[in-house]
């Protein structure tokens, strides 16, 4: 067991099921990964009881975190049956993010799994939901479960952005092809590598205009075009993917992986994020800002220098 690749799985501290169980099974099974799912409870009303006896508070506390470890261990059960190496645990604790980034350091993972927690922009506004802290703080690869059709995914897309300015993440699409790739075999899906690109988005005064309109109707809009796509192919190519599989799509990186992944069917988009505050950026936007846009679930990467 020593060498066996281990997920964990976080669920929800209120006893619920949810698709992200299923995938977790599917993805350990087929990986023949062990599977380690935590429940990190609390529950406001439970913690706040306004009773005299703190000893009866304490007890009532202890009450619930024992029934949702059985609770746990009940949904664990037909997992072990079908060959699934899998332990649970519950831990009360107000606020999980530190506990879980104690556990990830202490228990090294292959992957962190979790239901996405839908917020409302007002809330997300208000106060920062627990997948942003992961999204921001998470050094381990992260899958989001959501808008779940099949246990293990069919159709995952990689989203790539090989054209930088600098080098300082020069290998990261690599990684992300990688990762992607191997995801991939494992599920025997099919894997397709989309680019969106953005001209808009370039300043004309780094080409030596004064204004967009001028740049776009240049010849240089043309060739900076031509060398992004000579970068997106030979990405694809060193990476083992066909030229069926790329697809170099202009527009708003939001808007086009969104659409993409929605029109073809996709289970999976495996993203990569760069940072957080001036670095902010994931190839082409930012993971926070596409990851409750996503019709599909999301699997997200560092860099492994952050």
């Amino acid at each position: 067991m020593s060498d066996q690749s281990r997920f964990m799985l976080i669920v929800s501290p209120l006893m619920e099921n949810s698709p992200a169980f299923d995938r977790a099974a599917a993805l350990a099974k087929a990986s023949d990964a062990a599977l380690h799912i935590v429940a990190f409870d609390y529950l406001e009303g439970l913690a706040t009881a306004g009773m005299v006896n703190e000893q009866a508070l304490e007890q009532m506390r202890l009450g619930y975190v024992e029934r949702h470890r059985q609770w746990l261990e009940d949904q664990a059960r037909p997992l072990r049956k079908i060959g699934v190496h899998v332990t649970t645990e519950v831990v009360w604790v107000e606020r999980p993010l530190q506990e879980i980034l104690i556990h990830l350091k202490e228990q090294p993972m292959a992957v962190l799994i979790k239901a996405l927690e839908h917020e409302s922009l007002l809330s997300r506004l208000m106060f920062t939901p627990l997948d942003i802290h992961l999204l921001r703080e998470c050094k381990v690869p992260l899958h989001f479960v959501s808008h779940m059709h099949h246990a293990l995914p069919r159709k995952i897309v990689a989203a790539v952005d090989p054209f930088h300015r600098d080098d300082q993440y020069a290998d990261f699409n690599d990684r992300i092809l990688r990762e992607a790739s191997k995801l991939a075999a494992i599920c025997n899906a099919e894997l397709d590598v989309v680019y969106a690109h953005d001209l808009s988005s370039i300043s004309a005064d780094e080409f030596g205009f004064s204004n967009g309109s001028a740049f776009f109707s240049s010849s240089k809009a043309k060739t900076l075009f031509d060398a992004q796509a000579e970068a997106f192919r030979e990405l694809s190519q060193r990476n083992g993917i066909g030229p069926e599989r790329q697809h170099m799509i202009m527009g708003n990186p939001a808007k086009v992986l969104s659409s993409y992944v929605g029109a073809y069917d996709t289970d999976v988009i495996v993203m990569g994020r760069v940072g957080h505050g001036a670095m902010e950026r994931l190839v082409g936007s930012t993971v926070e800002h596409l990851l409750y846009k996503m019709p599909c679930s999301v699997w997200v990467i560092s860099p492994e220098d952050i």
